[in-house]
């Protein structure tokens, strides 16, 4: 399995990704779960570039403090400029199952869409748990990529790009099974909210027409699904789109827990 690289160059796509209308409401309800509440110290693991702290800081304050941690140096470079107007954002260089933090340290703590990426999700969780203080509050949001319901008029292509495309992480279903792996972990008050992320317009400002690009460069060559296949697949969803026939649905999972 090759999982997506997060380079210099995915990064400035994520960057781009992270403005569009969805991802702006993605995030809304991230905040909203957290919580954060003004003189708090809050933790970011796999901040990328760097939205979130951004965001969370003015919700924290001067009294409060971010750390944002990510495995990239090409997201934290990106971070970093965004946050450089901060003196209480602290952006580290770290793997999700090995936290350079002190234990107990953090109100509260969030991870969007990168446990699906982690290998050891039991070993990232029991990191959370050590630096979050008793009570403090853990957001974690993934996606489950077997709710995806995308149209096609070649169905068989369509399921060979999308089992192509499962290959960019290591839990495609993560959501799953993940209530069991934050007992197992030690939290408590575990809770769920889906949100679904569907649209039948073509609109860049989706979630489903905007990661269209990126699905079609990794999956070329994967999965027996040809630089053409994959090239093919993105024009007749666009012509879709042009005829009014386009249809994107998944569902994203907001878990919530309590240390």
């Amino acid at each position: 399995m090759s999982q997506l690289a997060f380079d210099e160059e995915a990064g400035k796509q994520l960057e781009q990704l992270y403005r569009i209308g969805d991802a702006v409401r993605r995030r809304r309800l991230v905040r909203d779960a957290l919580g954060a509440a003004r003189g708090e110290r809050v933790l970011d693991v796999g901040c990328g570039p760097g939205f979130y702290c951004d965001e969370l800081v003015e919700e924290v304050g001067a009294e409060g403090s971010i750390v944002g941690l990510d495995s990239s140096p090409p997201m934290l470079a990106l971070a970093a400029r965004r946050c450089k107007a901060y003196d209480n954002v602290d952006l580290r260089e770290a793997d999700a199952t090995s936290l350079p933090v002190e234990d107990a340290d953090f109100d509260a703590a969030l991870c969007v869409q990168v446990l699906e990426f982690v290998a050891d999700v039991p070993a990232a969780l029991a990191e959370f748990h050590r630096a979050l203080r008793p009570g403090g509050r853990l957001v974690v949001w993934d996606v489950d990529w077997g709710t995806l319901s995308w149209h096609s008029a070649n169905p068989e292509r369509m399921e060979r790009v999308l089992a192509a495309w499962d290959e960019h992480l290591a839990h495609p279903s993560l959501p799953r099974t993940l209530a069991p792996l934050l007992r197992a972990a030690g939290f408590d008050d575990i809770g769920l909210e889906g949100h679904s992320f569907a649209t039948v317009d073509f609109d860049p400002d989706t979630y489903g027409v905007s990661i269209m690009p990126v699905i079609e460069a990794f999956v070329a060559g994967r999965n027996g699904v040809t630089k053409d296949e994959a090239k093919a697949w993105a024009a007749e969803q666009r012509g879709l789109g042009e005829r009014g026939e386009f249809y994107f649905a998944c569902m994203q999972c907001c878990f919530t827990a309590t240390r």
